[in-house]
């Protein structure tokens, strides 16, 4: 059984509309009434916690898959009329306060602690808030995720308490780091890229340098981010390999990207999210109970 003492994290990559994979295995999860006393996300990983906190079985299905055919949610037209190729209004306020309730009383009751990972573009450096920095403030809440998921080039800064910030993932793609800062011995680190992924050199250097002249360190984050990125996946190994960290990601490759609009194989990844949360039960149940995950 798991020592009393001891502090368990799950930790959730983003990747835009990849992160539907990670919809499907919290589904699993909730089905399984498996929660973490910690749980970190940020971009996409932060935005399916959210349901997966609240209880809300489903939810992540619908507001992904359900809503990305809807004209406000996902388009170039909103790039061109508001600065962001995602409708950050749509799926940020009148999602979660009109079209599919988010239920706020159970999100902000938890016992857990949910940390959600921003960057900050005048340090380049993260910048993380968790549940006190919202406090039950819905209007805080909603700026912090929206925050985590504005990836310069595609979307607008967001202000949070007077600052300006940045997609949680140009910084701290995977942060495990955090999650042992704050205390984890162990942690569950969902990924959304398969094993194959390379991450690959930023190459806008240029471009970036001109958009974002006013923000040089966050330029400077773009550019280390693949540098970053390895450093914490070889930490993620070796925590693995000491029994610390259980690793989940897609068992399969499939051509979704960050901005995929298909439904059909965006339910594909969710149904694989399903899948691979089925088969990896029995080994995660083992590792959460001994540390060790059975047939390694």
């Amino acid at each position: 059984m798991v020592r009393m003492e001891e502090k368990l994290g799950l930790i959730l990559e983003g990747g835009g509309m990849r992160g539907v994979y990670t919809g499907g295995l919290l589904e699993r999860f909730m089905q399984d009434d498996l929660y973490f006393p910690y749980v970190i996300g940020v971009s996409a990983g932060a935005c399916n916690a959210v349901s997966y906190l609240s209880r809300q079985r489903g939810r992540n299905r619908r507001v992904t898959i359900d809503y990305v055919g809807h004209p406000e949610y996902l388009s170039v037209r909103n790039w061109i009329r508001r600065g962001s190729m995602f409708g950050m209004d749509f799926i940020f306020d009148r999602i979660p306060n009109e079209l599919d309730p988010l239920d706020y009383e159970t999100l902000f009751a938890i016992r857990e602690t949910f940390v959600v990972g921003t960057t900050d573009p005048e340090t380049g450096e993260p910048a993380y808030y968790g549940n006190d920095a919202w406090a039950r403030d819905k209007s805080t809440f909603s700026a912090v995720l929206r925050a985590s998921s504005s990836l310069p080039f595609f979307s607008p800064p967001v202000l949070v308490d007077g600052k300006l910030l940045f997609d949680g993932g140009v910084a701290d793609p995977i942060p495990v780091r955090r999650a042992l800062e704050d205390g984890c011995d162990r942690v569950v680190v969902v990924l959304t890229k398969d094993a194959s992924y390379r991450i690959k050199p930023f190459k806008r250097r240029r471009l970036a340098g001109w958009i974002y002249r006013r923000y040089p360190k966050l330029v400077e984050a773009m550019e280390r981010r693949e540098r970053v990125y390895n450093d914490s996946m070889a930490l993620v190994r070796r925590l693995e390999a000491e029994g610390r960290a259980f690793v989940v990601q897609p068992s399969q490759k499939l051509p979704v990207g960050r901005m995929e609009k298909d439904q059909a194989l965006l339910q594909q990844l969710f149904a694989l999210g399903e899948a691979d949360a089925d088969a990896l039960r029995g080994r995660l149940r083992a590792w959460l109970e001994t540390g060790v995950p059975a047939g390694r």
